[in-house]
Protein backbone atom coordinates (compact mmCIF):
# COMPACT_ATOMS: atom_id res chain seq x y z
CA UNK A 1 0.00 0.00 0.00
CA UNK A 2 1.23 3.51 -1.02
CA UNK A 3 0.08 6.31 1.57
CA UNK A 4 1.31 9.94 0.14
CA UNK A 5 0.52 12.85 3.39
CA UNK A 6 0.50 16.06 1.22
CA UNK A 7 1.36 18.83 4.19
CA UNK A 8 3.94 17.56 6.04
CA UNK A 9 2.82 20.08 8.95
CA UNK A 10 2.43 19.27 12.48
CA UNK A 11 -0.43 16.85 11.97
CA UNK A 12 0.77 15.42 8.73
CA UNK A 13 4.22 14.52 9.84
CA UNK A 14 2.31 12.76 12.61
CA UNK A 15 0.57 10.68 10.36
CA UNK A 16 3.89 10.05 8.02
CA UNK A 17 6.00 9.24 11.33
CA UNK A 18 3.44 6.44 12.73
CA UNK A 19 2.38 4.89 9.11
CA UNK A 20 6.19 4.69 8.16
CA UNK A 21 6.44 2.27 11.30
CA UNK A 22 4.18 -0.44 8.83
CA UNK A 23 6.40 -2.97 6.56
CA UNK A 24 3.49 -3.28 4.47
CA UNK A 25 2.95 0.67 3.81
CA UNK A 26 5.31 2.83 1.83
CA UNK A 27 4.45 6.13 2.58
CA UNK A 28 5.55 9.48 0.49
CA UNK A 29 5.23 13.11 1.55
CA UNK A 30 4.60 15.94 -0.03
CA UNK A 31 5.67 19.62 1.83
CA UNK A 32 6.42 23.00 0.38
CA UNK A 33 9.22 23.65 2.59
CA UNK A 34 12.36 21.92 0.85
CA UNK A 35 14.49 22.53 4.71
CA UNK A 36 11.47 20.25 5.92
CA UNK A 37 11.80 17.76 3.20
CA UNK A 38 15.94 17.59 3.01
CA UNK A 39 15.74 16.68 6.68
CA UNK A 40 13.21 13.89 6.40
CA UNK A 41 15.08 12.54 3.37
CA UNK A 42 18.66 12.46 4.83
CA UNK A 43 17.46 11.94 8.80
CA UNK A 44 14.00 10.49 8.74
CA UNK A 45 10.96 12.44 10.32
CA UNK A 46 11.21 12.62 14.32
CA UNK A 47 8.75 12.82 16.76
CA UNK A 48 8.97 13.66 20.40
CA UNK A 49 6.85 14.63 23.53
CA UNK A 50 3.53 12.86 23.74
CA UNK A 51 5.15 9.70 21.66
CA UNK A 52 9.02 9.18 20.59
CA UNK A 53 8.85 7.94 16.67
CA UNK A 54 11.13 8.23 13.91
CA UNK A 55 9.23 7.37 10.75
CA UNK A 56 11.63 6.39 7.77
CA UNK A 57 9.94 8.16 4.43
CA UNK A 58 10.23 9.49 0.78
CA UNK A 59 10.10 13.00 1.16
CA UNK A 60 9.93 16.02 -2.00
CA UNK A 61 8.69 19.59 -2.90
CA UNK A 62 8.05 18.36 -6.49
CA UNK A 63 4.62 16.51 -7.09
CA UNK A 64 6.04 15.06 -10.32
CA UNK A 65 7.93 12.83 -8.42
CA UNK A 66 5.06 11.29 -6.49
CA UNK A 67 4.36 7.90 -7.37
CA UNK A 68 0.93 6.80 -8.69
CA UNK A 69 -0.38 5.98 -4.42
CA UNK A 70 -3.65 4.00 -2.78
CA UNK A 71 -4.14 6.77 -0.26
CA UNK A 72 -3.66 10.70 -0.37
CA UNK A 73 -3.92 12.15 3.82
CA UNK A 74 -4.32 16.01 3.04
CA UNK A 75 -2.97 17.82 6.27
CA UNK A 76 -1.99 21.16 5.25
CA UNK A 77 -3.69 24.69 6.48
CA UNK A 78 -7.14 24.81 4.68
CA UNK A 79 -6.29 28.00 2.46
CA UNK A 80 -3.83 25.71 1.17
CA UNK A 81 -6.02 23.56 -0.20
CA UNK A 82 -6.65 24.15 -3.57
CA UNK A 83 -3.04 24.49 -4.32
CA UNK A 84 -1.66 21.07 -2.50
CA UNK A 85 -4.13 19.01 -4.59
CA UNK A 86 -3.79 20.72 -7.79
CA UNK A 87 -0.45 19.97 -7.66
CA UNK A 88 -1.07 16.41 -6.40
CA UNK A 89 -3.79 14.79 -7.97
CA UNK A 90 -2.17 12.71 -10.58
CA UNK A 91 -0.83 10.82 -7.88
CA UNK A 92 -4.48 9.63 -7.02
CA UNK A 93 -6.12 8.95 -10.37
CA UNK A 94 -7.27 5.61 -8.51
CA UNK A 95 -6.64 6.05 -5.48
CA UNK A 96 -8.79 7.96 -2.35
CA UNK A 97 -7.75 11.34 -0.92
CA UNK A 98 -8.89 12.21 3.02
CA UNK A 99 -8.83 15.12 4.38
CA UNK A 100 -7.88 15.86 8.25
CA UNK A 101 -7.89 19.34 7.87
CA UNK A 102 -9.42 21.94 10.15
CA UNK A 103 -12.08 23.58 8.83
CA UNK A 104 -15.24 23.59 6.60
CA UNK A 105 -15.13 23.42 2.92
CA UNK A 106 -11.71 21.19 2.06
CA UNK A 107 -13.55 18.28 1.08
CA UNK A 108 -15.62 20.57 -1.60
CA UNK A 109 -12.00 21.45 -2.61
CA UNK A 110 -10.62 18.00 -3.31
CA UNK A 111 -13.47 16.65 -5.28
CA UNK A 112 -12.94 19.45 -7.63
CA UNK A 113 -9.75 17.26 -8.67
CA UNK A 114 -10.14 13.57 -7.34
CA UNK A 115 -12.97 11.61 -7.77
CA UNK A 116 -13.23 9.84 -4.33
CA UNK A 117 -12.86 12.04 -1.47
CA UNK A 118 -13.10 10.93 2.12
CA UNK A 119 -14.21 13.07 5.25
CA UNK A 120 -11.86 13.51 7.82
CA UNK A 121 -11.56 14.93 11.46
CA UNK A 122 -8.23 14.53 13.60
CA UNK A 123 -7.55 15.67 17.06
CA UNK A 124 -3.81 15.09 17.83
CA UNK A 125 -1.52 17.80 17.32
CA UNK A 126 2.06 19.54 17.63
CA UNK A 127 4.37 22.06 16.07
CA UNK A 128 7.60 22.16 14.07
CA UNK A 129 10.17 21.94 16.62
CA UNK A 130 12.83 22.30 13.41
CA UNK A 131 12.96 20.98 10.05
CA UNK A 132 12.48 16.98 10.42
CA UNK A 133 11.41 17.21 14.30
CA UNK A 134 8.12 17.65 15.20
CA UNK A 135 6.81 18.17 18.80
CA UNK A 136 3.45 16.09 19.68
CA UNK A 137 1.49 17.72 21.93
CA UNK A 138 -1.77 16.16 22.04
CA UNK A 139 -2.68 12.51 21.41
CA UNK A 140 -6.17 11.99 20.15
CA UNK A 141 -8.76 9.87 17.50
CA UNK A 142 -9.12 10.15 14.20
CA UNK A 143 -12.36 9.80 12.37
CA UNK A 144 -13.05 8.97 8.61
CA UNK A 145 -16.02 8.16 6.44
CA UNK A 146 -17.22 8.73 2.75
CA UNK A 147 -17.58 11.83 1.53
CA UNK A 148 -20.88 11.73 0.75
CA UNK A 149 -21.64 13.66 -2.82
CA UNK A 150 -18.70 12.06 -4.30
CA UNK A 151 -17.60 9.03 -1.71
CA UNK A 152 -14.36 6.95 -1.41
CA UNK A 153 -16.21 2.81 -1.08
CA UNK A 154 -16.58 1.95 2.73
CA UNK A 155 -14.30 -0.83 2.27
CA UNK A 156 -11.09 2.10 1.23
CA UNK A 157 -11.85 3.85 3.97
CA UNK A 158 -11.64 0.95 6.25
CA UNK A 159 -8.68 -0.22 4.91
CA UNK A 160 -6.94 3.54 5.62
CA UNK A 161 -8.51 3.70 9.23
CA UNK A 162 -6.93 0.51 9.96
CA UNK A 163 -3.37 1.30 8.61
CA UNK A 164 -3.22 4.55 10.55
CA UNK A 165 -4.73 2.57 13.75
CA UNK A 166 -1.85 -0.23 13.46
CA UNK A 167 0.64 2.95 13.02
CA UNK A 168 -0.06 4.47 15.99
CA UNK A 169 -2.68 6.82 15.31
CA UNK A 170 -5.77 5.24 16.43
CA UNK A 171 -8.52 5.90 13.50
CA UNK A 172 -12.54 4.73 13.50
CA UNK A 173 -14.67 4.27 9.62
CA UNK A 174 -17.43 5.30 9.63
CA UNK A 175 -20.59 5.45 7.67
CA UNK A 176 -21.75 9.67 8.32
CA UNK A 177 -18.45 11.41 9.19
CA UNK A 178 -20.45 14.68 9.51
CA UNK A 179 -21.16 14.17 13.18
CA UNK A 180 -17.18 14.03 14.24
CA UNK A 181 -16.37 16.88 12.00
CA UNK A 182 -18.87 19.30 13.40
CA UNK A 183 -17.94 18.79 16.81
CA UNK A 184 -14.23 19.22 16.25
CA UNK A 185 -15.19 22.77 14.05
CA UNK A 186 -17.46 23.70 16.92
CA UNK A 187 -14.53 22.81 19.61
CA UNK A 188 -12.51 25.10 17.42
CA UNK A 189 -14.21 27.64 16.37
CA UNK A 190 -15.16 28.57 20.06
CA UNK A 191 -11.48 27.93 21.27
CA UNK A 192 -9.22 28.57 19.36
CA UNK A 193 -9.13 32.57 18.20
CA UNK A 194 -9.88 33.19 21.72
CA UNK A 195 -6.78 31.55 22.88
CA UNK A 196 -5.26 33.91 19.44
CA UNK A 197 -6.87 37.00 20.03
CA UNK A 198 -5.69 36.96 24.26
CA UNK A 199 -2.46 35.01 23.72
CA UNK A 200 -3.81 32.27 26.77
CA UNK A 201 -3.32 28.25 25.77
CA UNK A 202 -6.52 26.14 26.19
CA UNK A 203 -6.54 25.82 29.78
CA UNK A 204 -5.42 29.37 30.38
CA UNK A 205 -8.28 30.33 28.64
CA UNK A 206 -11.05 28.30 30.46
CA UNK A 207 -10.15 29.26 33.62
CA UNK A 208 -11.38 32.61 33.45
CA UNK A 209 -15.18 32.53 33.85
CA UNK A 210 -16.13 35.58 31.50
CA UNK A 211 -13.62 34.12 28.43
CA UNK A 212 -15.21 29.79 29.21
CA UNK A 213 -18.63 32.02 29.32
CA UNK A 214 -18.22 33.82 25.96
CA UNK A 215 -16.75 29.89 24.74
CA UNK A 216 -20.38 28.63 25.69
CA UNK A 217 -22.03 30.97 23.58
CA UNK A 218 -20.00 30.22 20.39
CA UNK A 219 -20.46 26.75 20.98
CA UNK A 220 -24.30 27.48 21.35
CA UNK A 221 -24.01 28.86 17.68
CA UNK A 222 -22.54 26.22 15.87
CA UNK A 223 -24.37 23.82 17.59
CA UNK A 224 -27.82 25.48 15.98
CA UNK A 225 -26.37 25.71 12.52
CA UNK A 226 -25.22 22.23 12.31
CA UNK A 227 -28.75 20.80 13.89
CA UNK A 228 -30.31 22.95 11.09
CA UNK A 229 -28.40 20.85 8.95
CA UNK A 230 -29.95 17.69 10.67
CA UNK A 231 -26.02 17.21 11.61
CA UNK A 232 -26.06 15.09 14.83
CA UNK A 233 -23.18 15.75 17.00
CA UNK A 234 -21.09 12.62 18.45
CA UNK A 235 -20.03 14.02 21.15
CA UNK A 236 -20.85 17.58 22.88
CA UNK A 237 -18.17 19.65 22.36
CA UNK A 238 -18.50 21.42 25.61
CA UNK A 239 -17.34 18.41 27.36
CA UNK A 240 -14.23 17.93 24.82
CA UNK A 241 -13.36 21.20 25.73
CA UNK A 242 -12.82 21.04 29.60
CA UNK A 243 -11.52 17.83 28.77
CA UNK A 244 -8.68 19.33 26.78
CA UNK A 245 -8.37 22.30 29.48
CA UNK A 246 -7.06 19.32 32.22
CA UNK A 247 -3.21 20.27 33.19
CA UNK A 248 -2.63 16.77 31.75
CA UNK A 249 -4.05 16.81 28.02
CA UNK A 250 -3.67 20.37 27.22
CA UNK A 251 -3.76 23.18 29.35
CA UNK A 252 -0.28 24.70 27.78
CA UNK A 253 -0.97 23.70 24.16
CA UNK A 254 -1.10 26.03 22.47
CA UNK A 255 -3.46 26.48 19.81
CA UNK A 256 -2.36 26.59 15.98
CA UNK A 257 -4.67 29.83 15.44
CA UNK A 258 -2.24 31.63 18.64
CA UNK A 259 0.99 29.72 16.66
CA UNK A 260 0.06 31.52 13.46
CA UNK A 261 -0.54 34.81 14.74
CA UNK A 262 2.88 34.69 16.92
CA UNK A 263 4.02 33.99 13.70
CA UNK A 264 1.91 36.46 11.78
CA UNK A 265 0.67 34.21 9.77
CA UNK A 266 -2.68 33.88 7.99
CA UNK A 267 -5.25 32.13 10.34
CA UNK A 268 -7.43 28.99 9.08
CA UNK A 269 -10.68 31.21 10.80
CA UNK A 270 -12.18 31.62 7.47
CA UNK A 271 -12.86 28.02 7.39
CA UNK A 272 -13.76 27.74 11.11
CA UNK A 273 -16.17 31.04 12.26
CA UNK A 274 -15.94 31.80 8.75
CA UNK A 275 -17.42 28.62 7.83
CA UNK A 276 -20.16 28.48 10.85
CA UNK A 277 -21.31 31.73 9.57
CA UNK A 278 -21.89 30.93 5.82
CA UNK A 279 -23.66 27.74 7.04
CA UNK A 280 -25.70 29.61 9.50
CA UNK A 281 -26.88 32.25 7.31
CA UNK A 282 -27.98 29.59 4.23
CA UNK A 283 -29.75 27.81 7.21
CA UNK A 284 -31.14 31.09 8.70
CA UNK A 285 -29.74 30.34 11.79
CA UNK A 286 -27.80 33.45 13.34
CA UNK A 287 -24.13 33.67 14.61
CA UNK A 288 -23.70 37.29 16.11
CA UNK A 289 -20.53 36.08 18.35
CA UNK A 290 -18.92 34.14 15.34
CA UNK A 291 -19.16 37.07 13.04
CA UNK A 292 -17.83 39.28 16.06
CA UNK A 293 -14.94 36.60 16.50
CA UNK A 294 -14.64 36.42 12.83
CA UNK A 295 -13.78 39.95 12.06
CA UNK A 296 -11.65 40.10 15.29
CA UNK A 297 -8.95 38.21 13.67
CA UNK A 298 -9.37 39.44 10.25
CA UNK A 299 -8.52 42.90 12.11
CA UNK A 300 -5.71 41.50 13.53
CA UNK A 301 -4.37 40.07 10.00
CA UNK A 302 -4.90 43.23 8.68
CA UNK A 303 -2.84 44.95 11.00
CA UNK A 304 0.57 43.11 9.80
CA UNK A 305 -0.17 45.03 7.03
CA UNK A 306 0.19 48.71 8.30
Amino acid sequence: MKICVVGCGAVGSLFAANLAQLDDVEVWAYDASREHVDAINANGLRLSGAGEVLGRLRATSDARELPQCDFGIVATKAMHTEQAIAATAHAFASGCVATVQNGLGNEETLAQHVERVIRGTTFPAGKIVEPGHVQWDVKGDTTLGPYEPQPAPFEAVQRLADACTRGGMPTSAVIDARGPQWRKVIFNASTNPIGALTGLTHGRVCERPDLRSLVSGLVDEGKAVAAAQGIVLDADPEELIDHAAKREVAYNHKASMLQDVDARRTTEIDYLNGGIVRFGREHGVPTPLNETIWALVKGVEDSWQQ
